[in-house]
């Protein structure tokens, strides 16, 4: 199919448009369409969201101890202190508030009469996980796409967003393609909510889907906006590789709390060798993938790099349910009443991302950003069940925030808009040779395994950087599309690139380790000099300005 810069363009007309399919999209649509504006949601697929076993809400319902004055706590502890203290708040307090929200548009969470049933995840001080045994994920975001529409919020499906629309300063809308069928929609809206998610799968050993890819940063980046905590990428610490049907199925750490157990080869409890008092509870996520990391690094591990999960340990009543898990791992011929699944740290989520205020608005007018598309809340590591709370609450204050927004009133010589928007894409189609997107991809994830890993020092970052230096210069040259799925596809190899040299340049500059940023050349947290935020701007030449960005 060939692109030009005169092909039929649709356009659509709403008040707030949300990009994302996930719980934060469709949470800040119906915020955002019950604040009584027209709201068209548009995504490409639903996400990692639809994965979400539960989140925390410090309700007191399994220990009377935990409010969220403590939750707060853990959040700042469990970050390192690198979390912006607004953003803290909002979701420390506004957890409760959006679980009834939840319930009251029928989500089933597990309780005991009144009192919902919750599991203690590490980091947390207390039990403060709500859930379902089969996963709040796809129930929640069944349940918010169900209600949207039965309150009007319209959809465009199976879409990828090209580009930001802006005139001046302002953040007007966005351009849409459907791959499949060559149709482009111009949606012209008063403001835009940025809920596409994290980095995905931009390293070679991820548990994201592959419509997770770094679009948010990019397209963020392009239109002035500032990316923060970048450097900080979160490895779930147990992430199963066998058996291989369930390879890539992260094994709950609130399963550690029921009672499982972590072993090396030699049938050691190992991490009772890191924390002694506690073993494998009350320790957040990036901390105990570095232990299990360095067992495997040490020799410790099994013969494949793995540990050993112990699912034995926990009570059969409670190991069942997790209905989920239990009903994967038994069709990929292991029973965990019995046998032990093998794990290993992976890829997973990412505590950077667009810099917002405490309305999760991103400093361009008419530009909101929700979920983990946003950075600030978590600092330099995300507490457990945290990323659930997170594109929960944000969600609807960004959507309200987004549906609050006064229009400008302003007429758009749309046309010059349009032309802008459509230049990448244009630019980047209708190439015969060069080489193909997907080569591109593959390198970079197997680079940024490689060089800006679980555990980096200076000499991998600056091989990684050289790397993705030479794949920038690939891409550049042009990349083979001949159709526009093509063209789609080597827009997104771009956007990856971006975000994974973003990355890098942050892991370099913070020489210091933190949360999820280990240094082993520097192998000490240095809050004199490191307890703010590392910032990238992208100046009008489409170079990036590196910022110090205090914490707030």
């Amino acid at each position: 199919m060939k692109i030009n810069q005169d092909f039929s363009i649709q356009v659509l007309e709403t008040d707030v448009l949300v990009l994302g399919g996930g719980l934060a999209g469709f949470r800040a649509a119906v915020s955002a369409r019950n604040s009584g504006v027209e709201v068209i949601v548009a995504y490409q697929a639903h996400g990692a969201s639809q994965y979400i076993i539960g989140f925390n809400a410090p309700l007191g319902d399994s220990d009377p101890r935990d409010n969220p004055k403590v939750y707060f706590d853990d959040i700042v502890k469990g970050g390192y202190g690198l979390n912006d203290r607004q953003l803290v708040s909002v979701v420390a307090e506004g957890a409760i508030d959006a679980l009834n929200e939840l319930v009251s548009i029928g989500i089933p969470f597990e309780r005991v009469g009144k009192k919902f049933v919750q599991r203690h995840l590490s980091g947390n001080s207390y039990p403060r996980s709500v859930f379902h045994p089969n996963g709040i994920g796809r129930l929640a975001l069944k349940g918010l796409i169900e209600q949207s529409k039965a309150i009007g919020v319209k959809e465009q499906s199976g879409v990828k967003v090209i580009s930001l629309l802006k005139d001046g300063d302002e953040v007007v809308g966005a351009i849409l393609a459907k791959k499949h069928t060559g149709e482009f929609f111009a949606v012209h809206a008063n403001a835009v909510v940025m809920a596409m998610g994290g980095i995905g799968a931009i390293y070679s050993d991820s548990t994201y889907p592959t419509d997770v890819a770094s679009d948010s940063y990019a397209l963020a980046l392009q239109v002035g906006a500032t990316l923060i905590d970048m450097e900080f990428v979160q490895f779930e610490p147990t992430v199963v590789v066998h058996p291989e049907g369930a390879k890539g199925m992260e094994m709950p750490t609130a399963m550690l709390g029921d009672g499982a157990h972590l072993l090396n080869s030699l049938g050691e409890r190992f991490m009772f060798r890191y924390n002694p008092e506690f073993g494998e509870t009350k320790i957040e996520k990036a901390k105990m993938a570095l232990c299990i990391q360095r067992e495997i690094d040490e020799g410790r591990g099994l013969p494949d790099g793995t540990v050993l999960f112990d699912t034995t340990k926990v009570p059969p009543e409670k190991l069942e349910s997790y209905i989920h898990h239990c009903k994967r791992l038994r069709s990929s011929g292991l029973e965990p009443l019995t046998d032990l699944p093998r794990i290993r740290p992976a890829a997973h989520s990412h505590m950077g991302g667009i810099k917002v205020d405490k309305n999760y608005w991103s400093g361009i007018p008419g530009f909101y950003a929700a979920g983990e598309a946003s950075g600030g809340v978590h600092g330099a590591s995300r507490l457990a069940g945290n990323g659930a709370s997170d594109v929960i609450v944000s969600g609807g204050i960004a959507g309200r925030s987004a549906a609050s927004l006064k229009k400008s009133g302003a007429k758009r010589n749309w046309d010059p808009i349009h032309h802008a928007a459509l230049e990448k894409i244009t630019s980047l189609s209708n190439k015969v040779e060069g080489i193909k997107a997907e080569e591109i991809k593959k390198a970079l994830c197997d680079t940024m395994l490689l060089s800006a890993g679980l555990i980096r020092d200076e000499a991998g970052l600056k091989e990684g950087k050289k790397k993705l230096g030479d794949l920038q210069l690939l891409l550049n040259k042009g990349v083979q599309a001949k159709s526009l799925p093509d063209a789609l596809r080597a827009l997104e190899a771009e956007h990856m690139l971006l975000t994974a040299q973003v990355i890098v340049e942050a892991a370099l500059e913070r020489t210091e380790s933190r949360g999820a940023h280990r240094r082993i050349d520097y192998p000490d947290s240095d809050d004199s000099s490191w307890l703010h935020h590392i910032g990238f701007m992208m100046n009008q030449g489409r170079e990036l300005n590196r910022l110090k960005v205090p914490i707030e």
